[in-house]
């Protein structure tokens, strides 16, 4: 894979890179979507925005974590093995709860509805991503790469290897 010089530069770069998106997601939301929104439609992108975004600020946090531990032979600490199992569990609670919110909040047959469906779909496929198997690779070996239904990394560091 690299270097550890370039591997620590990756981890860094996927730790503050979901960070960032978790900020952007959040600003945009509060400051230029919601506002546009028919006000009953509100909780219903929030519904689907705050799983999305607790996923994207766990999965920085880990990349960040495993940053440190590069090169140094050392497993997931078994306190951060078992914060990682307990929020799988709470993501999906989470998930669950934003499509009843969508659902409770249904903003009709309108573009917040396809917005706020797609949002929480990319919350959905963020949780498989770090919890299921791997979905994110470059876009022109997508097709050829993602049927190799590769174990994530973050589950890899849960199973102790």
């Amino acid at each position: 894979m690299g270097s550890q010089g370039e591997l620590r530069r990756r981890y860094l770069s996927l730790g503050t890179g979901e960070l960032v998106a978790a900020t952007v997601f959040a600003l945009l939301a509060h400051f230029s979507v919601a506002p546009r929104l028919d006000p009953d439609a509100v909780p219903a992108l929030w519904s689907a925005l705050v799983p999305l975004l607790v996923i994207l600020v766990q999965a920085g946090a880990y990349w960040l974590l495993a940053r440190g531990r590069i090169g140094t032979g050392e497993a997931m600490p078994e306190g951060e093995r078992t914060a990682y199992r307990i929020l799988r569990v709470v993501n999906s609670i989470l998930l669950m709860a934003g499509l009843i919110g969508v659902f409770r909040w249904w903003p009709g047959a309108s573009g917040a509805t396809v917005l706020c469906v797609l949002i929480w779909l990319f919350g959905v496929a963020e949780f498989v991503n770090y919890y299921v198997v791997r979905l994110a690779y470059p876009a022109g070996r997508w097709f050829s790469l993602v049927g190799q239904r590769r174990i994530p990394r973050l589950v890899r560091d849960l199973q102790g290897h």
